[in-house]
């Protein structure tokens, strides 16, 4: 299943230029993961509370097209891995006419937050991924 988040670029989001500057689109791929989550009613605050938490353990990026100020677009994920204690999301920001600004592929991890070490993804976790794709 593919989820879809929209994003406005800000000002904020960009350089004197008026150019995205290029770790924001890391944030931009964030906002989209965690607006996964959330239609999902998997609420990471709680995780957090059950020392439950998902970080970013490798980032691969490949900018296309320079996104601009006051642009309207959207980023599209999807999960093309999931393992025991990690997913692997492939995310592309587009336009309305499909072209993609830039393309990632990012690899998350399942951690034990106060030992910091891998954990399994909770199975009502695991159960609404497969139940999306």
């Amino acid at each position: 299943m593919m989820f879809t988040w929209p994003i406005s670029i800000y000002y904020e989001d960009t350089d004197a230029g008026g150019v995205v500057y290029h770790s924001n689109y890391l944030n931009f791929f964030e906002r989209a993961r965690t607006e996964w989550l959330k239609s999902m009613g998997i609420v990471q605050s709680k995780l957090l509370a059950e020392d439950i938490a998902f970080v970013v353990k490798h980032a691969e990026l490949d900018f296309r097209i320079a996104a601009r100020f006051e642009q309207n677009l959207f980023v599209e994920s999807k999960v093309i891995e999931l393992k025991k204690a990690s997913l692997i999301f492939k995310q592309r920001l587009l336009d309305d006419n499909g072209d993609c600004y830039c393309e990632g592929t990012i690899v998350v991890a399942c951690i034990a937050l106060s030992r910091m070490r891998p954990r399994a993804i909770p199975l009502n976790i695991v159960q609404e991924f497969n139940r999306a794709s």
